[in-house]
């Protein structure tokens, strides 16, 4: 695999799910795979789970990880063809990721959209300018409009979890303070889209998600009628995409509770405000399976790395 950009980059997830369970079980089986070869984290934004975890799935393969908070540490990168750079930014992407490629045999970016110019995010700039202008492989850490680290690892905790064979997932907007992304969101329907799931969708009118990506599933705007039978619900804030990148109302009334889920298994790929998106009692309840939904983030980022470092 030269790449891993998106979900739909995996051919087939019921063999990817399978082999990441079996590097769970071993995580060091692979030791020597990346033996002197270098993985470079560059992070436009912050993160706790998708940089340590990726660096540990390095490790795990005996990779070297370097990592850079290029925000904060690097020189302005402009990633315009034919700008004269003549105001903050001081290095050109063409020359930044050609340097990164000749210190890194892999190299990972982590880029929020700005939800303010749809066009611009869902051009993927900064991802596409890394994958243009680099001479190795580019894995997503999460970019404009997608997650596919945590797509995937979603993935394999639905089909850990799992008591039946086609289980019920419901992917559900839930309130926030601030205007969020929609990369996750989009992922995770992604993912489920692959899998042999019943799945659904509950938001507010007015937050449907790109109906490019959304397709032929089902979205419900009552959240009582989606969550009906279900088995697992997701919970995801997402600002408007209609009404790109705004926050139309803070709906209380979609804060998940223990009452409105039942015995469906609890899923959140963290950080998560307590009492805005989900009151206590879910998150500290048994039907709570976040903190093993992050602990598969090792797994899943040590699958990418390992199909692309066979490929190398």
């Amino acid at each position: 695999m030269k790449n891993y950009t998106s979900i739909n980059e995996i051919d087939n997830i019921n063999s990817w799910i399978e082999e990441a369970k079996e590097i769970k079980e071993n995580p060091l089986k692979n030791k020597d795979l990346g033996k002197n070869k270098t993985l470079g984290l560059l992070f436009f934004n912050s993160s706790l789970r998708t940089r340590l975890s990726t660096q540990k799935a390095a490790l795990n393969l005996g990779m070297d990880p370097i990592v850079m908070n290029v925000s904060g540490d690097a020189w302005g990168i402009e990633f315009g063809d034919g700008t004269v750079m003549n105001g903050n930014t001081a290095e050109h992407i063409k020359e930044a990721a050609a340097v990164v490629s000749q210190y890194c045999d892999i190299i990972a970016v982590r880029a929020f959209p700005s939800l303010t110019d749809k066009e611009k995010d869902e051009s993927e700039q900064v991802l596409n300018s890394f994958k243009q202008f680099a001479s190795v492989p580019i894995v997503n850490m999460e970019s404009a409009t997608g997650h596919p680290l945590q797509g995937l690892t979603d993935a394999i905790t639905i089909s850990e979890y799992s008591t039946k064979k086609k289980p019920k997932v419901v992917l559900s907007w839930a309130p926030h303070v601030k205007a969020l992304p929609h990369a996750v969101g989009n992922s995770f329907v992604q993912a489920m889209q692959k899998m042999d799931v019943e799945f659904v969708i509950a938001n507010p009118k007015g937050y449907d998600l790109n109906p490019e990506i959304t397709k032929d599933t089902p979205i419900y705007h009552n959240q009582e009628e989606a969550y009906k039978d279900a088995d697992f619900v997701y919970t995801k804030n997402w600002s408007s995409y209609e009404t790109y990148g705004k926050i139309l109302e803070v709906d209380e009334n979609w804060t998940i509770t223990k009452n409105k889920i039942g015995n469906a298994k609890f899923m959140h790929c963290l950080p998560v405000r307590r009492n805005v998106v989900v009151e206590d009692a879910v998150l500290d309840s048994d039907n709570s399976i976040v903190i093993q939904q992050a602990n598969n983030r090792t797994f899943a980022a040590q699958l990418v790395l390992k199909k692309i470092l066979e490929d190398l």
